[in-house]
């Protein structure tokens, strides 16, 4: 029976993943603490509270460097903590003065890379942290859909990419599972499913991007993912995981639950 082998959220859009025992799904379908924060671009004219497209931040989409920084949220204290080795680049409570600096210390990161977002638009600056580190909001999409791949997939693209380690930090999922055929997951669509106390729904295949060729340890384009899904497995998008919906309400999921499938 499929299993769940690893679970991750992402305090920071585009940020560093936090490796979890369990995910709290809320009612409406986001996983609480899931991409609560953002750093987005000065440019976007809307409220905090909205959603945006990846492409109005600073992210692993444009900004590959972005991966080699250490970022950790303590939602109790209200921190963002942010290190580039052992370098604090700043340390400062979300609230206030803190949310101001904080954002200004990505911003000189950011514009010191030769690959960035930020150089020749002034438009887009000062560049904004928003959030209030709670709600999930700034997902992919405007949905809020979960992700959720299997590493059997993983394995068949790690070895056409030619990289036997290559990450599954790379696709940036919520889920990982094992205990299928590679790519058993693109066959779900439109089917329900139940893992721990939540039920779901597979809603579509994910189509990946740019942020999938940077090494989530060196922040490098290292790996042509996209065309290496296209040309290897004759898609006509570039897609890796699938997305999720729930039914009915949340729960809790955890590392080593049972995935059931029905309907």
């Amino acid at each position: 029976m499929p299993r769940v082998a690893a679970l991750y959220r992402y305090p920071v859009k585009g940020g560093t993943p936090e490796v979890c025992e369990s995910l709290t799904v809320l009612a409406e379908g986001r996983i609480a603490g899931d991409r609560a924060l953002g750093f987005r671009f000065a440019d976007s004219g809307l409220p905090d509270t909205a959603w945006s497209k990846k492409h109005g931040y600073a992210a692993l989409v444009n900004t590959p460097a972005l991966a080699r920084l250490a970022m950790r949220f303590d939602s109790q204290t209200r921190h963002l903590h942010i290190a580039l080795g052992n370098e604090v680049l700043a340390d400062e409570n979300i609230d206030g003065a803190g949310r101001l600096r904080l954002a200004a210390a990505v911003e000189r990161y950011v514009l010191a890379q030769a690959d960035n977002p930020l150089t020749g638009h002034p438009e887009r600056l000062p560049l904004e942290l928003i959030g209030n580190g709670i709600t999930p909001r700034y997902q992919d999409s405007e949905r809020g859909e979960i992700t959720l791949h299997s590493r059997e997939t993983l394995a068949a693209v790690a070895q056409a990419t030619g990289d036997a380690n290559l990450s599954e930090l790379r696709f940036r999922s919520n889920i990982a599972i094992e205990g299928v055929a590679a790519w058993d997951e693109d066959q779900w669509i439109d089917r329900r499913l139940r893992i721990g106390t939540v039920e779901l729904e597979v809603t579509r295949t994910k189509v990946r991007c740019l942020a999938t060729h940077a090494n989530p340890a060196t922040g490098v384009y290292d790996v042509k993912v996209m065309q290496t899904l296209m040309r290897a497995f004759k898609q006509a998008q570039p897609v890796f995981a699938v997305a999720l919906v729930t039914i009915g309400g949340g729960g809790q999921i955890r590392i080593g639950d049972d995935l059931e499938l029905a309907g």
